[in-house]
């Protein structure tokens, strides 16, 4: 094998262009395919920056000749020569113009077949890539995603330091507190029976920064959610993570709007319209069934109630008779692709998302087809169709059900349901709101108790601390969302600086004063030293690249990414460990 003695790299592959001509150069790369045309032999060259032609010909000395012949695909070899024109140009390449006409070849690393091809847009099963990550990740278009993530996150660095924040490294082995989600536990050795927890965010820590005086803190920060996952959700996760003191929210949404500016302009070349919408919490249910609307296209949920309530449909009349809603949404000219068929369909979806049922009505040539308009007059169906905005070709989706929130929740799903079999998503849109005032706290069925929606360190809204006591369902939080496309891009919150009010809300939420000393004791001792009033917001770096790319999973933006059961295919982790170390830790097995 041959070593990089005597040379040094003095180009990459993709930066080779028709003013590098004449130039004496030196490239190091994978060999994407090798050309045999017997006096002739080409290489392309591969690196992260793109492919280059490598050119061997008659004038070649043998020994190099030699060389070019035995190699194969993913070779990792160095090649000195001189830039020159090509003959036959590749249009398609932005290195087609030229070539390099090999003088020394040095063969660095052999490779065995690989599993499959390392070409773009890969038909490889994706289980099989994440088994050889480290050859999925020579794909072209996977180093693209890794690089814009770098790019991103140089950005994001530069933003806030020109803003005048600071980033503080906070700890990765912590207490275990709760958050909404559960925590990957540590055991010590030092400190048998007591375990650390790998962070869920830096919550507790950035706003000990604020009451340390740093004023201005952001760190990008990895953390960890022991949860089921989904396409946008990973187990460990990278967080922008900020707080500010001296600031209310509109100072955060303010930062938050100019950074994303930023992000836009550098990354996509594109001006975002400032402000940026909003949308308090109830306005976004009643629009669009959903905390994290998706408003590239309309489908917006209508409520006909004072309509529904003047037939004779049972099920309309059950859901409003109990305290309850009956709202719709109107799919425009879609009464052709929405049969009979595709509406079995739709019901059993809404079923699959607790609906008891849809109600369907179409806009056919030949007049109304409804799965409920024999119980109606055609008065009645008139007053819903005039509140609907209905027109003929359209088709009209309702849900009736005595739990409000729930029928919201259900229109929400079959409004992205509809939406995306109906393909009626534009392309190439970005779509950033805010979503406020979010309820404090939510109703828990299984509990039987109002519990916090958000972290306990959230500030109700001022005008709400009157209902604190009296009634929860009334009490708005300082919080606010930061949607993209209907994903959730950051959550974040004025938090509570008064450390009364916070016993008060440890209190509401069913911690003793001891469990909330126990738990949070550092937080509320710092507070009595004096506090800022501060907030923040962390918003998901690899969320954020997977929007910008427009991918599918967020495995498509994490170099080494878990799957669906929180596994590793590539080194087989999470595995059994030595019965020692176990041991060590003052731990067992017990009995599957």
């Amino acid at each position: 094998m041959d070593t990089m003695q005597g040379i040094k790299r003095t180009d990459y592959c993709g930066t080779l262009r028709m003013a590098d001509a004449g130039r004496t150069v030196t490239v190091c790369g994978w060999v994407q395919k090798q050309r045999d045309l017997g006096s002739l032999i080409f290489v392309d060259l591969r690196d992260r920056t793109g492919l280059l032609q490598l050119a061997f010909t008659e004038g070649t000395e043998a020994g190099v000749m030699e060389k070019a012949r035995r190699l194969r695909s993913e070779f990792v070899v160095a090649a000195v020569g001189v830039v020159r024109e090509r003959a036959a140009k590749n249009p398609d390449l932005p290195t087609g113009d030229v070539e390099v006409e090999v003088t020394v070849l040095r063969i660095l690393g052999e490779s065995e077949t690989p599993p499959f091809e390392i070409v773009e847009n890969s038909q490889t099963s994706e289980l099989t890539r994440l088994k050889y990550r480290y050859l999925d990740l020579r794909r072209p278009d996977l180093q693209k995603n890794i690089l814009l993530r770098h790019r991103l996150a140089k950005i994001t660095r530069d933003f806030f330091d020109e803003n005048g924040f600071i980033e503080i490294e906070t700890p990765m082995l912590i207490r275990s507190t709760p958050e909404g989600a559960r925590d990957f536990l540590v055991p010590s050795r030092l400190h048998k029976g007591s375990f650390y927890a790998l962070p869920q965010s830096p919550q507790l820590y950035k706003q000990l920064s604020m009451v340390a005086g740093f004023d201005r803190y952001m760190q990008i920060a990895r953390c960890f959610r022991d949860e089921d996952l989904r396409a946008d959700r990973q187990p460990e996760f990278t967080q922008i993570d900020l707080e500010m003191s001296f600031v209310d929210m509109e100072d955060v949404l303010d930062l938050g709007e100019r950074y994303m500016r930023r992000v836009f302009r550098e990354m996509l070349g594109l001006e975002l319209t400032a402000p940026l919408k909003r949308l308090t919490y109830r306005e976004a249910m009643e629009r669009y069934g959903s905390d994290k609307p998706d408003t590239r296209y309309g489908l917006e949920l209508v409520d006909i109630g004072e309509q529904a309530g003047a037939t004779e449909f049972g099920v309309f009349r059950a859901a409003l008779s109990a305290g309850g809603t009956v709202r719709g949404i109107n799919v425009k000219g879609a009464a052709a692709a929405l049969s009979r068929k595709e509406m079995d369909k739709l019901t059993e979806f809404v079923r699959g998302v607790g609906a008891k049922g849809l109600a369907w009505a179409r806009l056919n040539p030949d007049g109304v087809a409804s799965s409920f308009g024999k119980f109606l007059t055609a008065e009645q169906m008139d007053a819903i169709l005039r509140k609907m905005d209905a027109e003929p070709g359209d088709a009209l989706l309702f849900v009736a059900d005595e739990n409000e929130s729930l029928a919201l929740t259900v229109l929400g799903a079959l409004r992205q349901e509809v939406a995306a079999k109906l393909d009626l998503v534009p392309k190439d849109r970005y779509d950033l709101l805010w979503i406020t005032e979010f309820p404090f706290f939510e109703y828990d069925k299984e509990l039987g108790e109002f519990v916090a929606m958000h972290h306990p360190f959230t500030a109700p809204m001022d005008e709400c601390l009157a209902y604190l006591e009296t009634d929860k369902a009334r009490v708005r939080a300082k919080a606010y969302d930061l949607v993209l496309n209907g994903v959730e891009l950051a959550s974040g919150s004025i938090r509570i600086t008064d450390p009364a009010l916070q016993s008060r809300i440890f209190t509401l939420l069913g911690l003793s004063d001891e469990e909330a000393k126990e738990k949070f004791g550092f937080l509320l001792d710092a507070f009595r030293y004096g506090a800022p009033p501060h907030g923040g917001m962390g918003l998901g770096l690899d969320r954020l690249c997977m929007q910008l790319l427009g991918c599918a999973s967020l495995r498509d933006v994490v170099a080494f990414p878990k799957v669906q059961n929180a596994s590793e295919p590539m080194t087989e982790c999470p595995a059994p460990v030595d019965k020692d170390q176990l041991l060590e830790l003052g731990l067992a097995k017990t009995a599957e």
